[in-house]
């Protein structure tokens, strides 16, 4: 996903890496794994902190404690965002250089996505 945010080709991120583009799309549909030296020469590359790759995953024994937090971790989906329309909208959201003008479509997807659950219409209404 962080590949696709940035524009950055399978072949130019395997050219930085010393692979082929085939060894990088291995790795982004996981059929084959990374070893921890490669995926911080990754996360070098794509310019983000490793942890950035376990955004979202969730501790297996959900009874373990969670540190100093004071609420349980909420669990975030990231299937939707890694879709051609997800990195679309999120790449079209963050062009947006007024932070009012994102503040207001985003009380706007909100509201959409309340009445959209209140009429149990997944599609908002949309025909």
């Amino acid at each position: 996903m962080r590949r696709m945010l940035i524009g950055m080709s399978q072949e130019r991120l395997g050219d930085q890496l010393g692979l082929t583009f085939q060894q990088v799309q291995k790795y982004e549909k996981g059929a084959n794994r990374i070893g921890a030296s490669r995926l911080y020469q990754i996360a070098r590359t794509l310019d983000v902190p490793v942890d950035y790759f376990y955004d979202g995953l969730e501790l297996a024994d959900t009874d373990q404690e969670t540190g100093f937090s004071e609420a349980p971790v909420s669990s975030f989906n990231l299937d939707m965002l890694s879709t051609s329309e997800g990195i679309q909208l999120n790449s079209t959201f963050f062009a947006i250089a007024d932070p009012e003008i994102r503040k207001r479509l985003l009380d706007l997807m909100k509201v959409m996505a309340e009445q959209s659950v209140a009429t149990g219409d997944p599609d908002g209404g949309a025909a």
